[in-house]
């Protein structure tokens, strides 16, 4: 069964910084396109960030380009996304998702797997 677990969401100040992880397991974790997308309350979920197999090929929603960074740890089935200058727009659920390639995260087409979600909210 696989299975995509986020952690790392929390409380934090405007102007902060956050790490959150998603650790996978049941899937052959190199094999996958990895990314994070959030949904705002009353919103609907939107792409953040994505990363290729081999870590090496990255790709960033504009909103956050600059201030977030996706990377990913193929020994340790985990992949990263490293949160700063946090500003209240970015409150959300982080969800992660495992999707064939790239091309598949960023459009939302077809992902694989996704996580339930963690909860980031950022304090003006």
């Amino acid at each position: 069964q696989v299975q995509l677990v986020e952690s790392g969401g929390g409380l934090v100040q405007a102007g902060g910084s956050l790490r959150l992880s998603c650790a996978a397991s049941g899937l052959t974790f190199s094999s996958y396109a990895m990314g994070w997308f959030r949904q705002a309350p009353g919103k609907e979920r939107e792409f953040v960030a994505t990363v290729n197999w081999s870590g090496h090929s990255t790709y960033y929603a504009d909103s956050v380009k600059g201030r977030f960074t996706i990377s990913r740890d193929n020994a340790k089935n985990t992949v990263y996304l490293h949160m700063r200058r946090l500003k209240s727009e970015d409150t959300a659920v982080y969800f992660c998702a495992a999707g064939a390639d790239t091309l598949v995260v960023r459009e939302n087409h077809g992902i694989h797997y996704w996580g339930k979600g963690t909860l980031v909210t950022v304090s003006s």
